[in-house]
């Protein structure tokens, strides 16, 4: 299959639920309507930010299919179709295949971790490859699945020619140099899975990011990368150091609960998580709020108007006129 060549800031989508925990589809197609408006290289669907291990095969089924039919002409969707077995994980693959999907995106198994050894790993991904439609790109995320594939393995299967990429979610930079030294000059996508390592990824070449904080920050987690890339350091660097902080609070200590409030926040659609996962509390509220007025959200490329637009919501979030604060970041993305 013919390479595709990944760059840029792609957003694991999060999948909004409502109080009642079914899917709100409306909800997930007017955020890629919005996600439409920015220069992101396209969609992930079904990653860990999608909740996707609480979806049924009929849900992620429909997420995919909205996802390709409402994404701006020219997007990449990436659907996530990782399963624990190999002929699960094909089944499922080829599904999104005909559905439209571009390329998947495939969780390592790690529900018998400690089996998931090179040759384990290896031979999974092969025969996954082997047998879809889609070119195949390794996700690697140790924070959920405990599994942390070696550089050995991925400078095996970056050679396979349906296997494209690697989004690794570990926030290790001095593993991904080891990942960057074993793919050596193959084609391939070395992307990070975290705004964590965001500018220290483009120091050392990386050129994409699957990033949860670019489902309420796109702007900023692209501007990085646009100002690196055109030589401003320093102002890259500034912005990503601003940033940093957002991103720690939506990836760790509020996790997905919290993603999707900043979302709700910040003019997007968060929605409910799904249960067993907790809503964010009242007093978590108060904290993110204060977290999102430190980062500023690009202040310094903001006319009057904007800026005026943004400190309303604010003003709103600090009176509990959630609703009010909402509308006001809808504006200021709008206008921004």
């Amino acid at each position: 299959m013919a390479f595709i060549n990944i760059k840029g800031v792609i957003p694991p989508m999060i999948t909004p639920f409502d109080e009642n925990d079914r899917v709100d589809y409306d909800k997930f197609t007017r955020n890629i309507e919005k996600w439409n408006e920015y220069d992101l290289a396209g969609y992930l669907v079904l990653g860990s930010n999608s909740e996707t291990v609480y979806l049924t095969e009929e849900e992620k089924l429909k997420l995919i299919e909205l996802t390709v039919k409402n994404k701006k002409t020219g997007k990449i969707v990436v659907a996530g179709t990782g399963m624990e077995s190999t002929i699960a994980t094909i089944d499922l693959t080829n599904k999104a295949a005909d559905l439209g999907a571009d390329c998947s995106l495939i969780v390592t198994p790690f529900y018998y971790g400690g089996k998931m050894n090179d040759e384990a790993l290896i031979n999974f991904y092969t025969d996954v490859a082997d047998n879809v439609k889609i070119p195949v790109m390794i996700y690697n995320v140790t924070k959920f699945t405990h599994v942390n594939i070696s550089p050995y393995a991925v400078g095996v299967l970056c050679k396979h020619p349906n296997i494209i990429g690697m989004k690794d979610s570990s926030g290790n930079v001095s593993q991904l140099i080891d990942f960057k030294r074993a793919v050596g000059d193959v084609e391939f996508n070395l992307m990070v899975g975290t705004a964590s390592v965001w500018y220290p990824a483009l120091t050392l070449g990386i050129k994409g990011s699957v990033m949860a904080l670019a489902n309420c920050c796109p702007d900023e987690c692209i501007e990085v990368q646009k100002e690196f890339e055109s030589g401003n350091l320093e102002k890259a660097r500034e912005l990503y150091e601003r940033i940093f902080p957002v991103n720690s609070a939506v990836t760790g200590k509020y996790g997905i609960a919290g993603l999707k409030y900043a979302c709700d926040l910040l003019g997007f659609e968060g929605g409910y998580v799904r249960k067993p996962l907790i809503q964010i509390k009242e007093h978590e509220k108060t904290e993110l709020i204060e977290i999102l007025k430190k980062a500023e959200l690009n202040t310094d490329l903001m006319t009057e108007e904007i800026r005026a637009l943004l400190q309303e919501g604010y003003d709103d979030m600090e009176d509990g006129n959630v609703q009010n604060a909402a509308e006001a970041f809808a504006k200021y993305r709008e206008s921004h």
